[in-house]
């Protein structure tokens, strides 16, 4: 199983940016997906996740700004970052559990720089 992530780069203050990551490979069934990041310096922190019956969850500095979503026929995860901070800056990463397992995988990592 591979997670590949797509939608990093460079915006200013204020802008949006998608995330989009894309589970290939034997997939039988997927239970959670989510997005951390990880600025320098610091650790991996939780962003956002999603169940596989679709109740989110996101930390409170980015509540009211950013949106989780997937798409389970394609086995995909979504992040839409709106009024985007200098302290948004980080590597983004792509979680899934599968099952059977239940097996944890992660993404490459995609990053997302916000200019001030």
């Amino acid at each position: 199983v591979q997670l590949v992530e797509s939608g990093g780069g460079l915006v200013q203050t204020g802008g949006s940016l998608r995330l989009s990551c894309a589970a290939s490979g034997s997939i039988y069934r997927i239970n959670a997906m989510a997005w951390y990041r990880q600025a320098p310096g610091k650790q991996r922190e939780l962003v956002a996740g999603v169940t596989s019956g679709g109740t989110t969850n996101y930390s409170n500095s980015v509540k009211g700004r950013f949106s989780i979503s997937r798409a389970d026929t394609k086995n995909a995860v979504y992040l839409q970052m709106n009024s985007l901070k200098p302290e948004d800056t980080a590597v983004y990463y792509c979680f899934a559990q599968f099952s059977p397992g239940p097996t944890n995988y992660w993404g490459q990592g995609t990053q997302v720089t916000v200019s001030s």
